[in-house]
């Protein structure tokens, strides 16, 4: 009977709804339908989809749903357009009609095939997250979605927003709206519905301050001051374009009802948070050595039972002092049949806990990478995600040394830097693209970045920090690092007191970052420069292996991003500026090892290096530690003798900052080399050649 039917459905004798066709139990429909169609550009789909390096599973997931999408909607893949696979992929995903592993990711990697064969306009988004994602929305929208009584008011609101949008992002813009449109007016509405215009009465004002100070769970709100000053602003605004545009803005014009002291009271609550954000920087400075140490050791250990996949099932393995016990579940059967490999999964001995151990040392991965990226360069969040394969550069001195560079484009608030890059630094970077690339990848696979903010998908890019996701890469969002660092300290609070009800948010690593230094990297005139002469360079060793619209691309959002900055912030770089540049790598080399201090800072702890958190000891210099660590010995001995108590105080200290420059300097010579597998820049050859 189901033999029959499928004969009938694919001959498209029949023509199915989506809830009729999906509860049937098919053979092998995708192959019956391709065979009854004679389709050449069906063939052409089904062979692209073969083509492609990923488990069978998805493969046949993609043909099933594009041969699903064509038979229930009665037309040929000529006749696919993306509004009606996004119509397929919705409904089914409304409907729960997927099956239980795949109900996330209908139809992704079919559009994604569709897309690159040509099927789908180029304007349409090559994936179908994109598609589903919300655009930015228009100033109209903006204030339409609130549902405002007072027309007039409304359109005003839709004119501000207007004319404010060209010195704005959309984020920015958005914000304002929030807190102009729902938070101010929507709540006036609320209030004194008689309202018709902007003059507040007295009372009316009270009510909404008031009401505006306390966020709809009860909670109060924290951002007051941010909408204080938004209302203010769109007051006086109107108040100074009446004077130019009296026809347009003068109707409107009003006294301000925020009094000046509650501006003078928001700067003294702004205080607060400021000593309350310096007090949570001091709180956390001691424990992210801790933090660091626990990711590394995490990670070491899942890697190291994710190692011994191969024991038999019930075996016991030990890692560190704890010991496993091999299983496999059915689950993993499953998967197996699917996708030709199964989940490693161990059993911890003293709790009984079962572990993914294939889901846990990625998830470990990822935390150790973010933990150490964000603490060796204290970037934003939105720089660390923005970072690609193309970001890091390097650049060969004429003395043959090579200065890695690390480029974090620039921003409408933020300037572009470019970071030399630690030994440390390098090392996350290349286990980063070395586990990128490690499924038969040549290059870091190609990924889109949803902004959030800004709500818009990049062009394909080799981005760093992506995860792979069923059948597609992700690049990883804010709220998915923050959930990561979050679950960290939890789970370091089980075993260390110190870190109960601590959080680590991704900025408190750019507070923490160099507290006594701020690392600006380069004077961005030089970077640029640099960059600019390295383009010429380091571009065509990325062509060789990138196709050449994905540096496009890349080159396409570095030059839209500085377009945005001050020119003033790209002037030419003087000769005596250039020599600075060069002579600073050799003013850093110290005797045991090298000083990380950014560029263009002098030494600020009077060269008593081994006190200086820029000291980056050789694990070379070992034994020359040792000989110092004994000097010091020999005089708190002395010390101790002649009573000198201060002495003896300053030594202990000395030779504390000495025992964690030991460790550093161990952990950093434990570092197992990492074959890169990119691309070699071509040497750079003096600035005026």
């Amino acid at each position: 009977m189901t033999q029959a039917l499928e004969a009938l459905l694919s001959l498209r004798i029949i023509q199915p709804t989506l809830e009729a066709f999906r509860s049937n139990l098919f053979r092998d429909y995708p192959l019956s339908f391709r065979t009854a169609q004679r389709d050449p550009e069906l063939d052409k789909f089904f062979a692209a989809v073969e083509d492609r390096v990923i488990s069978r599973h998805w493969k046949r997931r993609a043909v099933f749903d594009v041969s699903a999408a064509l038979t229930i909607q009665g037309i040929a893949l000529a006749d696919l357009t993306p509004e009606a696979f996004l119509h397929y992929a919705r409904t089914t995903r409304d409907a729960g009609l997927a099956s239980y592993s795949y109900s996330t990711y209908v139809g992704h990697l079919a559009w994604e095939i569709l897309h690159e064969m040509g099927q789908f306009p180029g304007s349409v988004p090559s994936t179908l997250r994109a598609a589903l994602r919300t655009p930015q929305l228009t100033c109209q929208e903006l204030v339409d979605r609130h549902q405002l009584r007072q027309r007039d008011v409304s359109d005003l609101l839709v004119q501000y927003l207007e004319r404010r949008r060209h010195d704005l992002d959309y984020s920015s813009v958005q914000g304002l709206a929030h807190s102009l449109v729902l938070l101010f007016w929507k709540s006036v509405e609320t209030l004194a519905p008689e309202q018709t215009d902007l003059r507040l009465a007295p009372g009316v004002y009270q009510r909404w301050r008031e009401a505006v100070g306390v966020r709809a769970d009860g909670k109060p709100r924290r951002n007051v001051d941010a909408v204080l000053t938004s209302v203010r602003a769109f007051y006086f605004d109107i108040q100074a374009w009446s004077a130019h545009e009296p026809e347009r803005w003068a109707h409107w014009s009003a006294h301000c009802p925020i009094p000046h002291r509650e501006i003078r009271e928001g700067a003294r609550r702004r205080r607060r948070t400021r000593e309350a954000k310096a007090d949570q920087t001091r709180r956390l400075q001691p424990l992210l050595p801790v933090l660091a140490r626990y990711v590394e050791e995490t990670h070491q250990d899942l890697n190291t039972l994710l190692a011994a996949a191969d024991t038999p099932v019930g075996e016991i393995v030990a890692v560190g002092s704890r010991a496993y016990r091999r299983l496999f579940t059915l689950a993993d059967q499953r998967r197996a049949r699917a996708h030709g490999d199964a989940n490693v999964r161990f059993q911890e001995e003293a709790t009984g806990r079962a572990v993914n151990v294939s889901l846990a040392e990625d998830t470990a991965f990822w935390q150790w990478a973010i933990v150490e990226t964000l603490r060796h360069t204290g970037v934003r969040i939105e720089e660390l995600l923005e970072l690609s394969q193309l970001s890091i550069r390097q650049y060969l001195r004429r003395n043959g040394e090579v200065v890695a560079l690390l480029v974090i484009a620039p921003s409408k608030t933020d300037r572009e830097r470019v970071i030399p890059v630690s030994a440390e630094l390098f090392h996350v970077l290349a286990r980063i693209i070395r586990r990128l690339t490690r499924d038969g990848h040549s290059t870091v696979p190609l990924a889109t970045r949803y902004d959030t903010h800004e709500r818009i998908t990049t062009e394909p890019q080799p981005f760093l920090f992506q995860r792979r996701i069923g059948q597609r890469n992700e690049v990883m969002t804010p709220g998915a690092v923050g959930n990561m660092l979050t679950r960290v300290c939890t789970q370091l609070a089980e075993t260390d007191l110190r870190f109960d009800g601590v959080k680590f948010a991704p900025h408190d690593f750019r507070r923490l970052f160099a507290t006594d230094l701020v690392n600006n990297g380069l004077p961005i005139h030089i970077g640029a420069a640099l960059l600019g002469h390295l383009n010429l360079e380091t571009t065509r060793g990325y062509v060789a292996i990138f196709e050449e619209e994905v540096v496009r691309h890349y080159q396409s959002h570095l030059a839209r991003r500085r377009s945005m900055r001050p020119l003033e912030e790209y002037r030419p770089v003087t000769d005596t500026e250039w020599q600075e540049f060069e002579d600073h790598f050799d003013k850093r080399k110290l005797e045991l090892g090298n000083c990380g201090r950014p560029y263009a800072t002098p030494c600020s702890h009077e060269h008593a290096c081994i006190r200086c958190p820029m000291l980056r000891v050789d694990p070379r210099m070992l034994d020359r530690l040792d000989e110092i660590e004994a000097d010091l010995h020999t005089r708190r001995q002395r010390a101790q003798d002649e009573g000198w108590l201060g002495e003896i105080d300053g030594i202990n200290l000395t030779l504390s900052f000495l025992a964690g420059k030991r460790e550093e300097a161990l952990r950093v010579n434990r570092l197992a080399v990492v074959d890169l597998g990119m691309p070699t820049a071509p040497s750079m050859g003096p600035r005026n050649a």
